[in-house]
């Protein structure tokens, strides 16, 4: 990196931050690529990537809860491992006339697997049940008929489906910290919502989970301490590791209804004064994305401008690098293959050859 810089012309002292995952040989103060960069940029400030954080916070499950997610990947990787099984439960799905013919595998390392994963095994449950049956997987194929087993089941498929709907809302590019750090109060402010609702036996927002209540005769009464257990533990990790919630930047994106920040010198809450005082200021607020405001502010106020700037500016998620990544991983698998083949079939091959 840092040779790249100085054959680009690029300044260190010009970074105001960076941002990556939690590894040690990233964020480590010591001996870390945050270590490594500050010594050449004091003021850049790192940032913990939100998705990443989203992806730690979400990966703890109580025991009953895990129990049901090891027996779903055992399932899977049954079905998935041999391709002559791939075959015959896709045979199986056609014939049925299931939306899906397949199982997805599980992986850690990609942040959409698990509620994927357990929205397609709970969709074709009746399909996996019988085909575990005819393989003589008894054991396995019960669970379906456990009615335990599939309340915590269709929770888990819920749940993670909310997850997931969280995940996508943080990926893509223009992603602003203080945008992000709104979804993510919300989402904390809906798992209480959540909480209080099951204290009322009220599972309305679980909709796989209502469904399969309505076929138990207790309904999900058995099931309520152990998801209300784990969407308590939900919230607290989200709290643990979004310990800063979305007021500090109510400044930045609505400052003509919010109060300048305690930390403001004089002079940056004189500028501020003054800028929410203009009312040409405020009438362009409405009209232009956030980041044009503040950069239009910042040849006007300088002061409050590059602050804001500074808190606009840096990535709040590593989506960009993952989203490369991908690019080329996708190249190094079957599709370059095919790319290579369409490309000389394009082509007339030389007489010489």
């Amino acid at each position: 990196m840092d040779n790249y810089f100085k054959e680009h012309g690029l300044k260190w002292e010009n970074c105001v931050g960076f941002c990556s995952d939690g590894a040690q040989t990233m964020a480590g103060s010591r001996n870390g690529l945050q270590a490594l960069i500050k010594r050449d940029a004091a003021d850049a400030h790192w940032t913990h990537c939100v998705i990443h954080r989203e992806a730690l916070a979400s990966r703890q499950l109580s025991p009953e809860l895990n129990e049901v997610l090891t027996e779903v990947v055992s399932m899977v990787n049954f079905i998935k491992t041999q391709p002559l099984k791939v075959r015959l439960f896709s045979a199986l799905c056609e014939e049925m006339g299931a939306d899906h013919t397949s199982v997805l595998f599980h992986s850690e390392a990609l942040w959409l697997s698990r509620g994927k994963v357990l929205s397609r095994v709970f969709e074709l449950r009746a399909h996996i049940q019988i085909f575990l049956e005819e393989e003589h997987m008894f054991e396995s194929a019960s669970k379906f008929s456990d009615e335990q087993f599939l309340l915590k089941l269709a929770y888990l498929s819920d749940v993670f489906g909310k997850l997931n709907e969280l995940n996508l809302q943080l990926q893509g590019k223009d992603k602003h910290l203080p945008h992000l750090a709104d979804k993510i109060t919300a989402f904390i402010r809906k798992l209480e919502v959540w909480g209080r609702c099951l204290d009322q036996q009220n599972i309305d927002v679980f909709e796989n989970l209502s469904e399969v209540a309505e076929t138990t005769e207790s309904g999900a009464t058995t099931v309520i301490p152990c998801i209300n257990q784990h969407l308590s533990s939900l919230s607290g990790l989200f709290q643990k590791y979004f310990p800063n919630n979305s007021a500090q930047y109510a400044w930045v994106m609505d400052p003509f209804n919010a109060a300048a920040p305690a930390d403001f010198r004089s002079a940056e809450e004189d500028q501020f004064i003054d800028m929410t005082s203009d009312s040409t200021l405020r009438l362009r607020f409405n009209a232009q994305t956030l980041s044009e405001f503040w950069f239009g502010v910042e040849r006007e106020y300088p002061l409050i401008g590059q602050r804001a700037v500074c808190i606009l500016l840096p990535f709040a998620t590593s989506y960009l690098c993952e989203m490369g990544f991908s690019a080329v991983a996708s190249l190094k698998t079957k599709y370059r293959s095919q790319l290579k083949l369409k490309l000389c079939n394009a082509k007339q091959a030389h007489c010489s050859h």
